[in-house]
């Protein structure tokens, strides 16, 4: 007999060789029904994977991320064995699952794939699923799998990297692929796919290899869900930050300047200093201090910060100066510069927690291919701050920055969110710094503050910075996506690294703790992010252009104008429509700019001080005097 754990802590006992499924029918048919994958002992199996150990077990539906990923990863295997019905000559390289959906990259030599294909690779992989075929997972050996392989570089490639005896292939039906496992029962599940688009990527993400076709698709278990996840999609078109902040007048992009290097047009600069003012005074409240910081740093700064170790080979290259042997970094991070300016003074630990804040422009050399709009740029700028503190402290200050985070996300709309708790890869600690006992403690930290705030968290391992744990904040937007925004890392190597102390109340030297944290994440991406969550259509706090006034006709400009400054001195910020154009249209032209208000000024407004005001989305609001609706504004823009 053996015992299974299950996620409420409940305890089972089973014979020997019990299938996850079984388990599920013990407990009901209905979760029998719904059951596709399952977690034993913190890997994803097969449900009809026999469980010979005591085990943890976590049974997987649809409604689960890890289902999704089951489903996606099968659906995979589908669109695989379809592309290879019309192109037997094609060749297979991996096909992963990703947030939505799933892709496969293939190299489809002298034949090519276009959009007008889609609809038959669509039929044949319904086709296929309607079969009800079993996913089938078998070991086989690296000399078998290299001979299966021998006219596929790319699958060759991978099994020359994997240890014999670890090699694992998967069949359904008449298809087999090189797969580690983690498939949906049987095909018969999917019952509605859609491909999506195909790109071109380079295997293994490497410029120098060969370019293949990426093929994306997603599937769903009724068609109902894939209709709604392609109306989600048109809505996310129209929300498109890149076409809304085209047409509001926010960034653009230069060829001259170059790829992912945003220009920021005045509309959008002031939305962004808006936004800088509105974080720079939470900040001051919180005891925060402003520093800044150039934009390159000499490359030993980033040796001893350990950033250039971990990302010299993704950064721009060193800057070589006319000195010999000098060379600068364009700045990757903002920490190391901070570091310095902690150790500018020798501070006391009466003086502390030292909390240094910047809008800190950061460059980090993206490929050409993965740049998106403002997603994912080259130049961007953190709203970056590190704190230095005592052990004693670090906890306090860690739920501050929780509570400063919070204060953000509710201020700007975003409240359904989870904290995601992100932690060294349990096997590969090659890839962080720093001794097992510090993470530790740091690690305990941010658990611990984030179970004290009441925070809706998951554990993720592998996820950590290289020289800490994170708090990463993951929001879903109005469309349901997640993303990732606030982050805040607890750090106990740079201090390390840098040498940095303060002066204890024992008269000797001690190593500070640091906390980094950016509660925006960058104000490009988070700006992005913004623009379609709200469509555009800002918080009047955080609107560019808070109100237009519709002057009927130029005799009433100098009115118009007078109004306009009123409203300025209250800094209510806007402008007036001095155009030869009808009144409607004026209207128009201002509800597709999303100008939250708009005061339409004639004959009557001008003789008895009053503005006829009309607002977004609403319509008339009626006529009030200029005072009212300066009120009326106040009250609306609080935030």
């Amino acid at each position: 007999m053996i015992k299974i754990t299950l996620p409420d802590g409940s305890i089972r006992e089973f014979e020997g060789g019990i299938t996850p499924l079984e388990v599920a029918k013990s407990i009901s048919d209905g979760l029998a029904r719904n059951t596709i994958s399952a977690v034993v002992n913190d890997k994803q199996v097969e449900v009809s994977t026999p469980i010979v150990t005591d085990s943890t077990l976590q049974l997987l539906t649809w409604n689960d991320d890890l289902g999704k990923k089951a489903f996606w990863h099968s659906s995979a295997h589908l669109l695989a064995q379809a592309i290879l019905a019309y192109y037997p000559h094609a060749k297979l390289t991996i096909g992963p699952p990703i947030e939505h959906g799933f892709y496969y990259d293939v190299d489809f030599g002298d034949e090519s794939l276009s959009e007008k294909d889609f609809e038959k690779i669509e039929k044949k992989m319904l086709e296929n699923a309607k079969k009800n075929s079993t996913f089938s997972l078998y070991s086989v050996s690296k000399s078998e799998a290299l001979k299966i392989y021998a006219d596929n570089p790319y699958k060759t490639e991978l099994i020359e990297n994997l240890e014999d005896g670890s090699i694992t292939f998967c069949t359904h039906d008449d298809f087999t692929d090189l797969c580690r496992g983690g498939h949906i029962p049987s095909t018969g599940i999917v019952k509605a796919v859609k491909i999506l688009n195909a790109a071109g990527a380079y295997w293994r993400g490497d410029e120098n290899n060969a370019q293949l076709t990426r093929v994306y698709g997603i599937s769903f278990p009724k068609q109902k869900d894939l209709t709604e996840y392609l109306e989600r999609l048109e809505e996310a078109k129209r929300r498109d930050h890149r076409k809304l902040g085209k047409e509001l007048g926010l960034f653009t992009f230069s060829e001259k300047v170059g790829a992912g290097l945003p220009l920021w047009l005045p509309k959008g600069t002031t939305l962004r200093k808006k936004l800088e003012n509105f974080l720079s005074d939470a900040q001051k409240k919180g005891g925060y201090e402003f520093v800044m910081t150039p934009h390159i740093g000499n490359i030993e700064l980033y040796k001893t910060s350990g950033h250039y170790e971990k990302y010299g080979a993704d950064s721009f290259q060193p800057i070589k100066t006319p000195h010999e042997g000098e060379e600068f970094l364009l700045k990757p991070m903002n920490c190391p510069h901070h570091c310095e300016v902690y150790k500018a003074h020798q501070w006391s630990y009466k003086d502390l927690p030292k909390r240094y804040a910047e809008f800190g422009t950061v460059y980090r050399y993206e490929q050409s291919g993965e740049l998106h709009g403002l997603t994912r740029v080259r130049g961007f700028t953190q709203d970056d701050a590190h704190l230095f503190c005592t052990p004693d402290q670090l906890l306090a200050e860690f739920e501050k920055v929780i509570d400063l985070v919070l204060y953000v996300f509710k201020s700007l709309g975003f409240e359904d969110f989870v904290a995601q708790v992100s932690l060294r890869d349990k096997e590969n600690r090659a890839k962080y710094i720093g001794s097992e006992e510090n993470w530790e403690k740091a690690e305990n930290a941010i658990i611990t503050a984030a179970k004290n705030k009441g925070l809706n968290t998951i554990l993720e391992y592998g996820e950590a910075a290289f020289y800490g744990p994170k708090l990463d904040f993951m929001v879903k937007d109005a469309l349901g996506r997640s993303w990732q925004l606030g982050t805040i890392q607890v750090d106990y190597n740079l201090p390390e690294r840098f040498d940095l102390t303060y002066v204890g109340s024992d008269n000797e030297k001690h190593r500070p703790i640091m906390i980094h944290r950016a509660p925006f994440g960058s104000m490009e991406r988070f700006i992005a992010i913004l623009i379609e969550n709200t469509a555009g259509n800002f918080p009047l706090w955080l609107s560019p252009e808070q109100y237009i006034i519709l002057p009927i006709s130029e005799k009433y400009t100098d009115y118009a104008k007078k109004v306009s400054q009123l409203l300025e001195n209250h800094d209510i910020c806007g402008l007036i429509d001095e155009r030869n154009e009808k009144t409607g249209k004026k209207i128009r032209d201002a509800e597709l700019n999303k100008i939250p208000f708009m005061l339409v000024i004639g004959e009557n407004e001008k003789t008895n001080g009053t503005v006829s005001v009309r607002k977004r989305g609403e319509g008339d609001l009626g006529v009030m005097s200029v005072e009212d609706f300066i009120n009326l504004f106040q009250k609306e823009a609080q935030h």
